[in-house]
């Protein structure tokens, strides 16, 4: 059910993105009106025409003018130059909601709109989207990082209520944090499980994805619930011999992922020491192998 706060306003939707497509979706799901949608490129209009059949597609002055809360889900880097393009040609009027999905930015992007009498809001999501119905289900227990101010915080909240979500408050100067820390557990975890799938590979496993996926989830569990404490494996256990193997074995099939494994041993031998897990003779020991199995990738 809409909340009371958002009842019969309009939705605009300019990035017809993966998360774009999806919230509008949900919102339309909930009872808002989508007004328009604009989307440019290919993926964008299959996106428009499979989660939002019969939604008006429009360009982007256009879909501000006819909504009351617009929703700029484009990527960081144009969020400045399209904000101040739609206020420049008179799209975005005094009294209408402007919400973006950015991480990193929070109120101050929106400035120009702000200047203007609308209001401003940022609201992200912290969750990979894959741009189909799947992300839909995944939408509730979500966590939107928000910034509004104290007098948009009702509005912001009802929004992300009528997503099934949550959200956290967060201040204007720590979003950068706030959006590293994302990118940083997300995008990198990717990375990191590509590189492990294609070591088992290389290995002669015939399914990585099913060898990993147990202790994956285990460890992603653990770590949610225990932090630090759910640390297991060679490096914690002080095995400085095994960790020498795995740098020479990996020069030889894999030297591309070394750099990666060394980065991360050596964050996840300070934090063992510092939990009192390992001794800091045995980490110095570590260090050393770490630092020689750079040398057999960087000859």
């Amino acid at each position: 059910m809409t909340g009371l706060l958002n009842s019969g306003r309009t939705i605009g939707v300019i990035g017809a993105g993966r998360v774009g497509a999806v919230l509008a979706t949900a919102l339309r799901a909930a009872g808002y009106p989508i007004a328009a949608v604009a989307g440019e490129s290919d993926a964008s209009r299959t996106r428009i025409e499979t989660l939002l059949p019969g939604v008006q597609v429009d360009k982007p002055t256009a879909v501000a003018k006819a909504c009351d809360i617009l929703l700029l889900t484009v990527p960081d880097d144009s969020l400045d130059n399209v904000v101040r393009m739609l206020v420049a040609s008179g799209a975005i009027r005094s009294g209408q909601t402007v919400v973006h999905t950015s991480g990193r930015h929070g109120r101050d992007v929106l400035a120009p709109p702000i200047e203007i009498g609308a209001r401003g809001i940022a609201m992200h999501p912290a969750m990979t989207f894959t741009g189909t119905d799947v992300d839909l289900a995944r939408l509730p227990g979500c966590m939107f990082g928000v910034t509004a101010d104290a007098d948009d915080r009702a509005l912001a909240h009802s929004l992300v209520d009528d997503l099934g979500a949550r959200l956290t408050w967060l201040d204007e100067d720590k979003r950068v944090l706030y959006h590293a820390a994302l990118a940083h557990g997300a995008n990198h975890l990717v990375t990191l499980i590509a590189q492990a799938m294609d070591l088992l590979r290389a290995a002669g496993s015939d399914d990585p994805a099913a060898t990993l996926a147990p202790l994956l989830g285990a460890a992603l569990d653990n770590t949610l619930a225990y932090g630090d404490a759910a640390l297991t494996g060679p490096i914690v256990r002080g095995d400085v011999q095994t960790v020498r193997a795995h740098l020479q074995t990996m020069a030889v099939a894999a030297p591309s992922t070394v750099e990666t494994y060394v980065g991360m041993a050596r964050a996840t031998v300070n934090r063992a020491v510092a939990m009192g897990r390992l001794e800091p003779r045995r980490a110095a020991e570590l260090v050393g192998v770490l630092d020689e199995g750079l040398t057999l990738v960087r000859r």
